[in-house]
Order: C-alpha cells, then sequence, then structure tokens
C-alpha cells in the first residue's frame, strides 16, 4: 500500500522559508521520480518541483530560484525547502509519486503572510 504523509507546513511572513517534508512507503522510492504540487482556493493543482531517481530537478518557472526540492533515498524522504516565500504562494502542499498509478498525500497548508 503506498503511503505519502507530509509535514512542515504553517504559517509565515512574506520573504521568510519553509521545510516540507513528505515520507513515503509502499514504493521503490530510490527509482520514484517524485513531486511537489499546489492547490491555491479557487485554482488548479499546479506542479511546483520535481525530482528524479537521479537526483535531476525540475521546477515551475514561479518558483525558480526560491524553492529547492531534494532527496533523501536513505529515509525514503522528499523535501521542499522554500525560501523568499510570497503571499502567492500560500497553498495546500501535496506529495504525488506515480509508480503506475497516481498517488497523493493528505496534504500540508502553507500560509505567507503579507
Amino acid at each position: 500500500q503506498v503511503r505519502l504523509v507530509e509535514s512542515g507546513g504553517g504559517l509565515v511572513q512574506a520573504g521568510g522559508s519553509l521545510r516540507l517534508s513528505c515520507v513515503a512507503s509502499g514504493i521503490f522510492f530510490n527509482f520514484a521520480i517524485m513531486d511537489w504540487y499546489r492547490q491555491a482556493p479557487g485554482k488548479q493543482r499546479e506542479l511546483v518541483a520535481s525530482i528524479s531517481d537521479k537526483g535531476r530537478t525540475n521546477y515551475a518557472e514561479s518558483v525558480k530560484g526560491r524553492f529547492t526540492i531534494s532527496r533523501d533515498n536513505s529515509k525514503n524522504t522528499v523535501y521542499l525547502q522554500m525560501n523568499s516565500l510570497e503571499p502567492e504562494d500560500t497553498a495546500v502542499y501535496f506529495c504525488h509519486v506515480k509508480p503506475a498509478s497516481d498517488y497523493w498525500g493528505q496534504g500540508t497548508q502553507v500560509t505567507v503572510s503579507s
């Protein structure tokens, strides 16, 4: 059974930082492409960042230079370091993996105040 558990969200002022974590189980984590998505109120869910099994990363244009995705295969964990946060980053952030089907975590709320 695939399970993704996010943590690390919270309330932060604009310009601040947060680090999200996602612990995965039930998958061959070392071979999995891991993603972070976010969904703001009234908006569609969007891809924020991805990291391949080899560590290659991709980012949405809106977060390039501010967010960093990384992984620790020894802990089955993927991280999202978010710096220089803006009110527009306010959303529920979800961890995602698709070994064969889509799997999502429960989400963690990030709120950035101006």
